[in-house]
């Protein structure tokens, strides 16, 4: 994709908005076909028991090839109730195009691309591809619309659950809506597939906050089951001098301000320092690119070997032109007059004896401090947790990561069960849209499993 750049003539607002299309081609009909009878249908595909929602992927791909694209698309939708997002986001290269036998002879079989060419179609032509269930007469309360939300939302339905979601924003979604780049996940996709959900009867009160507009006792007792899917917060302070400046930014908030019209033209020729080295980080970075940033740079206190980034992400910003400053700690952000921040002090670190994490604990090196100058500082060194809503619910957590039975998906509350982010940590899965997807579909079947054995048990007594 051509990106329009400052560098090169002045930026107009038509010219950051094309900076913001999708940037992936999509497959014409003829590729997909061709790639579609590339794929051998492996009987024992390694490439289903690498993704984490078991996708029977050969399968998919063979409707594509017959020119079942609704067929296909069904196959991927019934196994990822949010996979038109996770065609476009999810690491292919380490998940099933990582484990496609292919690997050995030639290229792997575009697994990604292929996914979202049938539901592309299934977008374009309207298709709703699933029915809700038999009334069962039992509700569930889900707080949270994110993608571990949407999926036991979708698969509840099914059930024949009545289904509310809970949803803080102004539209349902979570990270897939408001958190991811819109030039590798535009917003209509993730919409689509709440409104898939919501075809279904599931209700999603949107700008509704637990414990602002219903508190949590309202709902555990209004309800036979909750499920808490509430995902991450917003990114820790960094506890250094002159954060308060104007101009010190949250990297998801900056991500979000991008995903919804109109892109602010206020960093064209702008000086900006992403402060980390994660995914967040990276789309901070090549959101500021593309909103027209002169010079874009990411410091990170550990080395490229020890960050937390997908491989193609980091690609794809040094081909943005992001610059990477390694072994580099933020001290303290100065200020002007007025208040804005002007400049990042930092000192350069080696790397001494390993941490808490296995990873070797960054030291700052003596006499190494330097300055440099900026328009504004994202922080991007993780998440917080929602800490306060989970003690509403009087669940039982470490840290805000809310334990759970594995094996029932139960937290200290039975009544109240948990999937997603809210559980990832301390050994507990990888925080990915396709695992929290997982995550949500597994919950889902959970409750139905422990509401339907109480239901027998009370008709037979």
């Amino acid at each position: 994709m051509h990106l329009n750049r400052v560098k090169n003539k002045k930026i107009s607002l038509d010219d950051l908005r094309a900076n913001f299309i999708e940037i992936e081609p999509a497959l014409t009909q003829k590729e997909a076909m061709d790639e579609a009878n590339r794929c051998l249908y492996c009987y024992d595909a390694p490439c289903i028991k690498a993704c984490p929602t078991d996708i029977n992927i050969p399968s998919f791909i063979k409707k594509i090839a017959s020119g079942n694209l609704k067929g296909s698309a069904k196959v991927i939708m019934e196994a990822n109730p949010v996979g038109a997002s996770c065609a476009r986001v999810c690491p292919t290269e380490e998940l099933c195009e990582g484990a496609c036998v292919l690997n050995d002879a030639s290229l792997p079989i575009m697994i990604g691309n292929l996914q979202r060419h049938a539901t592309n179609w299934a977008i374009h032509n309207n298709q709703q591809l699933f029915k809700a269930g038999e009334a069962v007469g039992k509700t569930v309360a889900i707080i949270g619309g994110g993608p571990a939300g949407l999926s036991a939302a979708r698969e509840l339905a099914r059930l024949g659950y009545e289904v509310t979601i809970f949803e803080a924003k102004e539209k349902a979604g979570g990270l897939d809506t408001y958190g991811i780049v819109s030039f590798r996940l535009p917003q209509e996709v993730s919409l689509w597939e709440v409104e898939q959900i919501e075809k279904l009867g599931v209700k999603i009160l949107t700008n509704t906050k637990v414990g602002r507009d219903i508190q949590a006792e309202e709902i555990i007792d209004n309800y036979d089951a909750v499920i808490l899917a509430v995902g991450m917060s917003k990114v820790p302070m960094l506890g250094i001098e002159g954060e308060d400046a104007e101009g010190v930014l949250d990297a998801i908030d900056f991500v979000e301000t991008t995903k919804t019209p109109p892109l602010d033209p206020q960093y064209i020729g702008k000086k900006i320092v992403i402060i980390g080295a994660g995914n967040t980080a990276i789309d901070a970075a090549t959101c500021s690119v593309r909103l027209g940033a002169g010079d874009v740079k990411m410091v990170y206190r550990r080395t490229e070997a020890e960050m937390t980034a997908y491989e193609f992400e980091y690609e794809f910003a040094k081909q943005d032109g992001v610059e990477f400053r390694w072994l580099t700690q933020p001290t303290k952000i100065v200020k002007d007059e007025s208040g804005k921040v002007k400049a990042l002090e930092c000192v350069r670190m080696e790397l001494g004896e390993p941490d808490d994490s296995g990873r070797r604990r960054p030291v700052p090196v003596q006499g190494s401090e330097f300055s440099i100058e900026v328009d504004a500082v994202i922080k991007a060194i993780g998440q917080t947790r929602y800490v306060s809503l989970i003690e509403e619910f009087g669940l039982d957590h470490n840290r805000g990561i809310v334990k759970i039975n594995t094996e029932t998906h139960q937290t200290s509350n039975p009544k109240v069960y948990a999937a997603g982010d809210v559980i990832f940590g301390d050994g507990q899965g990888d925080a990915m849209v396709v695992t929290a997807a997982q995550q949500g579909k597994l919950t889902a079947h959970a409750i139905h499993k422990t509401l339907m054995v109480d239901t027998v048990a009370v008709e037979n007594v």
